[in-house]
């Protein structure tokens, strides 16, 4: 190709006068607009290009941001949307009023930002590029060596959060249904947005159903006397999602529970079904809800019988406890460390 027909064509786009959206993605890095160039028709398509891996960008992004609106912040966690390019034009509606501004603000905003502070060894291990491995845990490594891991885990604090938002410390606003804190004992239960959601691209929809009882670690804990229960807990997420998001119809949700889970307190997962489907709802992480009350249904045994009877498989990384301490020492005998 020619620099005359490059310069040609780079001259195409700063005529672009954009008419209307024609698609989006849900995870808003891509977006289709459709308008004219010199008066002829024209699609133009837009995708995020992977962020410049260079020290003197990444240097510069955190205190060059053109606005930055706090989402919400609870332990050392904290996430915000942030404008990296040019300021939005003052209009007259929101000129010398805050609340005006603060909305410009976040309608320009194009960075979604999660703050870690402090963060520890373990964030750092896994937030950081590391190869997977396939692995399968048996009712004894669970009992035997899973269980100790997480019990560890739990008794580190990395749940004080979780317990934030269950005692209505924290993220009290943010809180779309729950039961009555202590009224339901066992089957008291909260919803809310997950924190990397951005809270307005509806596809990318994502909330998290947090039960109040503290015995239910992951879906290792549940039995076949929880069918009553999660089935109720899973309409009333449904229904308060759909009050809450008219836009939104109840087929158009998928619910679920990861294991390996990020943190050791039962949790359900609801997002919508454009949400991208990225590495935490692939096959080896996200386990759907439904299939788990049928799992617990086609059990043989009484009321206890439960999902700590039967083989799981996921994926884990091979800087995480579960490989280093558990599954690669079982593969490998004498090397790994040994918990």
């Amino acid at each position: 190709m020619s620099d005359e027909s490059k310069k040609r064509a780079e001259a195409l786009v700063p005529k672009f006068q954009f008419e209307r959206v024609l698609n989006q993605d849900d995870a808003g890095r891509r977006i289709t607009l459709y308008g004219q160039v010199d008066s002829e028709p024209a699609l133009l398509l837009l995708e995020r290009a992977p962020f410049p891996d260079v020290p003197e960008y990444l240097t510069a992004v955190p205190a060059n941001l053109r606005s930055l609106t706090n989402l919400g912040n609870n332990d050392i966690y904290s996430w915000f949307l942030g404008s990296s390019g040019p300021s939005p034009p003052v209009t007259e509606k929101s000129a010398g009023t805050d609340e005006g501004e603060d909305k410009d603000k976040d309608k320009f905003a194009d960075l979604k930002l999660d703050l870690i502070c402090p963060c520890t060894e373990k964030h750092i291990k896994k937030h950081s590029r590391q190869g997977y491995r396939f692995v399968t845990e048996t009712p004894e490594i669970y009992r035997d060596r899973v269980r100790p891991l997480m019990r560890a885990n739990r008794e580190e604090g990395r749940l004080n959060w979780v317990y934030n938002i269950i005692d209505g410390r924290k993220e009290v606003e943010d809180v779309i249904y729950r039961t009555p804190l202590g009224r339901d004992g066992d089957e008291g239960f909260l919803l809310l947005p997950n924190l990397h959601w951005d809270r307005k691209t509806i596809d990318a929809l994502h909330l998290l159903g947090i039960v109040e009882r503290r015995d239910l670690w992951s879906l290792r804990d549940l039995s076949k006397k929880h069918i009553p229960w999660l089935r109720h807990m899973k309409a009333k997420l449904i229904d308060a999602t759909v009050a809450t998001y008219p836009q939104v119809e109840a087929d158009q949700l998928k619910l679920f529970l990861h294991y390996q889970p990020t943190y050791y307190h039962l949790h359900i997962h609801i997002v919508h079904v454009m949400l991208e489907a990225t590495s935490t709802q692939s096959v080896g992480k996200a386990i759907g809800l439904d299939s788990i009350i049928e799992q617990l249904e086609a059990m043989a045994g009484d009321d206890e019988t439960g999902m700590d009877t039967i083989s799981l498989s996921y994926t884990v990384g091979e800087a995480s406890e579960l490989w280093t301490d558990i599954f690669e020492p079982l593969k490998n005998p004498g090397k790994g460390r040994q918990s």
